[in-house]
């Protein structure tokens, strides 16, 4: 790293990728500035609050009051640092596009104040190319002449929001570089907060490499998810077919049906993965169909869920029971939940959700679990969910998280 300023690090956006990074830089030694042009989470941060559940309130005022972080909303404070991370979101536009304007907006405000011989990583998700032909050349016309000399690499985030298991330390990390330099400097810095860091031979690499691995989740989770209506349709229990094929030791992989795909990653790297193709004129064909399922799937689980309702019942009280993405935390990015909603919504039920790890979703407030309803959707179950209080009042529920087999009055998916 820079002998002049060593172990600074600057991690531009405070949220799921880079609130964690900076608190296992930390760890290891490094000193960190987050940026973030959100002042209130800034605010929030800076007062010992955490956004996001990975990291404690403890562990962040911890580092806050020995001061090796800070948050700020001053990009020039990335001047001070020998390394640079973007770790912004990369959505979808509304023609499910890529919308890098976040990452943008984050390289033009790093790329005046870069100091010579710092060493920038993007670890946000993106297509091959995003590296080389977006951000290098953003940086490369806005640096200061005082610095000649950039390093660039790519780092694509591997993080997964309330794993117990795995995280920045002992999840391997990929690393593609633009040169041997840059990939000299980028695998140190990752071998001091990571136990594996893996270089491959170009930025490109890297990229797609990570669209690689949620596209592997997308489409088998459309597989299930398809596989489960065909079985539904002739009388057969997924979960027990999911089972009996699971006992084959080599050459399959379990993966569970349930009310969609949802959160930072499975919804959207795919679509990165298909407008890229689109590019070069090439189709994701396997793909785009397996997105497709996926999002039909909250319309068939709320047709299921209707059908178990006595069909006099022309506006049926349906409770979402959960309706962050994944069981154990609060987030509710790209929820399945709302699609499925809007479809029972769109029958005619009267809808309502509650979450005990979400404060509010889409304008509203979680109900009490004990809310009067005709059947409840178990979309996700949360840890702290009490769902004895409605098994024990006899109210039909479709569990979509094989969590309640056997139960009286529960129909798995």
């Amino acid at each position: 790293m820079n002998s002049q300023k060593p172990k600074i690090l600057a991690i531009i956006g405070q949220g799921y990728v880079g609130l964690p990074l900076a608190i296992a830089a930390v760890d290891a030694g490094w000193s960190v500035i987050g940026v973030d042009n959100h002042s209130g989470k800034v605010a929030q941060i800076n007062s010992g609050s955490s956004p996001v559940e990975d990291i404690s309130d403890a562990q962040l005022k911890l580092v806050i009051s020995t001061g090796v972080y800070e948050a700020t909303t001053d990009f020039s404070r990335t001047a001070e640092a020998s390394v640079i991370a973007i770790c912004v979101p990369t959505p979808l536009d509304e023609k499910r596009e890529p919308d890098l304007s976040l990452l943008r907006s984050a390289t033009n405000g790093i790329a005046p104040y870069i100091s010579d011989e710092t060493l920038v990583v993007s670890e946000s998700t993106s297509y091959p190319g995003t590296l080389r032909e977006v951000i290098i050349p953003i940086i490369d016309s806005l640096k200061p002449a005082t610095s000649p000399t950039i390093y660039f690499a790519s780092a694509p985030e591997r993080v997964n929001p309330g794993d117990p298991l795995w995280n920045q330390k002992n999840t391997p990390r990929l690393i593609g570089a633009i040169d041997d330099k840059s990939k000299e400097k980028a695998h140190a810095f990752y071998s001091s907060l990571c136990d594996v860091a893996i270089a491959v031979s170009t930025p490109e690499v890297a990229e797609a490499a990570k669209l690689l691995e949620n596209t592997f989740r997308l489409v088998n989770i459309a597989l299930v998810n398809e596989f489960t209506q065909i079985c539904a349709a002739n009388g057969l229990n997924v979960h027990e077919v999911i089972d009996a094929a699971s006992s084959k030791p080599y050459g399959f992989m379990p993966f569970r049906p349930g009310v969609g795909v949802g959160g930072h990653c499975i919804p959207v790297d795919p679509l990165y993965l298909t407008w890229w193709a689109r590019q070069s004129g090439s189709k994701a064909e396997f793909v785009e169909a397996a997105d497709v399922i996926n999002l039909e799937m909250p319309k068939y689980v709320a047709e299921r869920a209707l059908s178990m309702v006595n069909s006099a019942n022309k506006s049926p009280k349906v409770l979402i029971l959960g309706v962050a993405y994944k069981p154990g935390v609060g987030d509710v990015r790209e929820t399945p939940a709302s699609e499925l909603r809007n479809q029972l919504v769109s029958k005619g039920a009267d809808v309502a959700w509650h979450d005990p790890l979400v404060v509010e979703w889409n304008g509203s407030r979680s109900v009490g679990i004990d809310w009067p309803c005709d059947i409840a959707i178990l979309a996700t179950r949360q840890p702290s969910m009490n769902l004895d209080q409605l098994i024990s009042r006899g109210v039909l529920i479709l569990d979509c998280t094989n969590s309640l087999n056997g139960v009286p009055g529960v129909t798995s998916l």
